[in-house]
């Protein structure tokens, strides 16, 4: 087995209708690599909504600090970014959380004096409870989304969490549709880190439990049980139950090349985009930018041509995400989100294939992955996988 010892759960019995309710669960490990360069991060119930999910994996590179900032700040950010402007779509509020969090990891980097120059390539999910306008007149006039102010000391690029070293509980987890696609655009371990490791602990709790811990497997039945060991801190008395006829729509956004797949009746569906330098539509946009690309690396040194951070090659790979936004039927069993250290050796049928028989979200995840290097990944790996049903009978696993 190549995942890590670890894990959490969290179950309801009551409290959602079947049809809204759904069970994740995350693993990783950094396999041959000599260190660990992901995070992912996992919200439920996201915005003071039971039903609703946040789901996200941060692929780094040159360095684990931009990935890691973004596992404990970014679902804050799009909190932030959804409390900003209600009125706003929820493709152009990702775009904007995108926007915001590649400036936040910017002003990072400069502010270290170029000691912060990495970046991460990331995917994101959003679950989503809607009226069938597209709405949440559900919820009560008086009612603000559940989200703490964003941590000052989360500016210092110094006080970086260092999952290694500081102590982040693993159970910190209180955790024939119609598609809209929206295309690629242009557009020191001291007290002061355990401070900050407090403050944003807190703050994460406070939205509903994020799972950001690496090296672990976490599995979560959405909404998470009140008297539960991982129940949600005292802010969530805010929590809406929505009504039984809300639909349920998937808004995914990715940068560079990790990836989102949705198993639809049986049938692989992508939901994200792979921003590569060998894809025609991203080299031509370097190029129109000013820069090159050689053996498929934007200016010789990057394969991929999205991502967060990277401040230094900013001009051209740029953070503006993908995204696609799905509204979810009976026809839809799961959702895989994944780095490129899965997808560079199973497609993505391939992937649904071998999953879809199993009902346990983290057994599945813990397949994925394992296959990945069973077929000789040689990349950090983090595998997610969602429930939205169980597999058919035709098709369930003894």
């Amino acid at each position: 087995m190549a995942s890590a010892a670890g894990s959490c759960e969290v179950s309801d019995d009551a409290a959602l209708p079947p049809r809204l309710s759904f069970k994740c669960a995350v693993t990783d490990s950094k396999g041959p690599r000599r260190s660990m360069e992901d995070a992912h991060s996992i919200v439920v119930p996201f915005g003071g909504v039971r039903g609703q999910g946040f789901f996200a994996i941060f692929d780094g590179h040159a360095g684990k600090q931009a990935a890691q900032w973004c596992g404990q700040n970014f679902a804050l950010c799009l909190l932030h970014a959804l409390r900003r402007d209600r009125s706003a779509t929820i493709p152009d509020v990702l775009n904007q959380t995108f926007h915001n969090v590649d400036m936040n990891l910017s002003r990072l980097s400069e502010e270290s004096d170029g000691k912060m120059h990495s970046g991460c390539t990331v995917v994101t999910a959003f679950l989503r409870l809607e009226d069938e306008n597209g709405s949440q007149a559900f919820l009560p006039p008086d009612f603000d989304l559940v989200a703490p102010p964003l941590p000052a000391s989360a500016a210092d690029p110094t006080a970086l969490v260092d999952h290694d070293r500081d102590e982040i509980p693993d159970d910190a987890t209180n955790s024939h549709p119609n598609d809209n696609v929206h295309g690629p655009s242009s557009s020191d371990k001291d007290s002061k880190s355990k401070g900050t490791t407090s403050k944003l602990l807190h703050a994460i709790k406070s939205l509903g439990g994020v799972a950001h811990h690496r090296r672990s497997t976490s599995s979560t039945s959405a909404p998470g049980h009140p008297d539960s060991p991982n129940s949600p801190s005292p802010v969530q008395e805010k929590i809406v139950m929505p009504p039984d006829n809300v639909r349920r729509v998937l808004y995914c956004a990715n940068a560079g090349d990790a990836r989102g797949v949705l198993c639809r009746a049986g049938k692989a569906v992508r939901l994200t985009y792979d921003h590569k330098g060998s894809d025609k539509q991203e080299a031509k946009r370097i190029t129109d930018a000013g820069g090159f690309v050689m053996s498929g690396r934007v200016n010789g040194v990057l394969n991929v041509t999205r991502s967060l951070g990277d401040s230094s090659m900013k001009e051209f790979v740029v953070g503006s995400p993908y995204t696609t936004e799905t509204e979810l039927s009976e026809q839809d069993e799961f959702l895989i989100l994944a780095c490129d250290g899965l997808w560079d050796v199973v497609n993505d049928q391939g992937a649904v294939n071998l999953v879809r028989a199993i009902a346990d979200p983290r057994q599945a995840a813990e397949e994925l992955l394992d296959h990945a290097y069973k077929n000789y990944s040689t990349d950090n790996v983090t595998v997610l996988v969602v429930r939205f049903r169980d597999p058919p009978e035709s098709v369930r696993a003894d």
